[in-house]
């Protein structure tokens, strides 16, 4: 195992340089930056600011010191938020965190049992229903759910707020606090559950229908093992295997927020940032942020392939 995690991270170092280099280029090559397109900005402003923040310096002198920094943590200096990068990170990636975090597990939790109900009953009225809402769920983009679900609950029935994370102008502390940030957060979980549960649950079902189908399952089922104890003891067990490799998949998405869902619901999340970002050409924190889901996708991949070791010891490592 020391040998294989070795020559993995030897690896993983590799691939994030190559990523950084990339990064930083398709960034500092893209035309326009935060100092070119800021209006209020005279020319002599506009170039003592690149002077300073070292925009005149040849690509690769920008790149090494733009590394060196990291290296130590920083990620440079948000010309349009005033703040540097890792301090924004804090400030708004925990709330990305959150709803990613519930919404996961719900939809990991509803897919696994829809999944398993689903493949038990093979070609039955909730077997179909099931596929025709999934592949309903899976065709329609999430802007429109979004929109949709602020449009009945929000707008129309009133039962929950349209956005935004706490109610405009509350000083709720405590027990008070966490029901406001659950009662705004409940729309865009649901949302996010519900554009991720339906290919999770088409990935379960046919890996059930595949496990059902052993050998193993039928040995099981003549010693007279209860058949809820079949299901989810044995054929859950082996089932759930091929789905270890998405855990690591799942580590950028954690941190990473959903743009389209952040903006919808006025989510002061990372996701929103990031768009936001966009539109001003604040390369330092589009790089640092971009940056960090290579790390997290990285570290991630590693993770699933240890997982996968630890659930099935079949499995070598090399």
């Amino acid at each position: 195992m020391s040998a294989y995690l070795t020559k993995r991270i030897s690896y993983m170092l590799i691939i994030l340089l190559a990523a950084s280099l990339l990064i930083f280029c398709l960034y500092a090559l893209t035309p326009g930056d935060f100092i070119s397109n800021n209006i209020k900005l005279s020319p002599e402003r506009k170039a003592e600011l690149r002077e300073i923040y070292g925009f005149n310096k040849p690509l690769l002198e920008r790149y090494g010191i733009w590394m060196k920094n990291a290296f130590h943590g920083d990620f440079g200096y948000s010309l349009a938020q005033q703040k540097p990068v890792l301090t924004l990170f804090n400030e708004y990636i925990w709330n990305s965190f959150l709803l990613a975090v519930v919404s996961t597990f719900l939809t990991w939790v509803i897919a696994v049992i829809i999944g398993v109900v689903s493949a038990y009953k093979q070609y039955s009225w909730f077997d179909t229903l099931v596929m025709v809402l999934i592949f309903a769920a899976m065709s329609l983009p999430s802007f429109f759910i979004g929109l949709f679900l602020i449009k009945l609950c929000a707008v129309d029935l009133k039962w929950l707020p349209p956005g935004g994370m706490l109610t405009t102008g509350s000083n709720a502390t405590g027990w008070a606090y966490v029901k406001e940030v659950i009662h705004h957060m409940t729309l865009p979980v649901v949302v996010m559950t519900l554009l991720g549960v339906g290919s999770l649950t088409r990935y379960f079902r046919s890996n059930m229908i595949d496990v059902i189908k052993q050998d193993y399952i039928r040995t099981a089922r003549a010693k007279g093992l209860k058949e809820n104890k079949v299901l989810f003891r044995h054929a859950l067990r082996n089932a759930l295997l091929p789905a270890i490799t998405l855990v690591g998949f799942e580590l950028p998405s954690l941190f990473g927020g959903s743009l389209i869902i952040e903006k919808i619901f006025n989510w002061p999340g990372i996701g929103q940032l990031y768009i936001q970002s966009f539109g001003l050409r604040d390369y330092p924190l589009l790089m640092g942020f971009t940056m960090l889901l290579a790390v997290l996708t990285v570290i991630g991949t590693l993770l699933s392939d240890i997982l996968y070791h630890i659930a099935d010891p079949r499995v070598r490592l090399h």
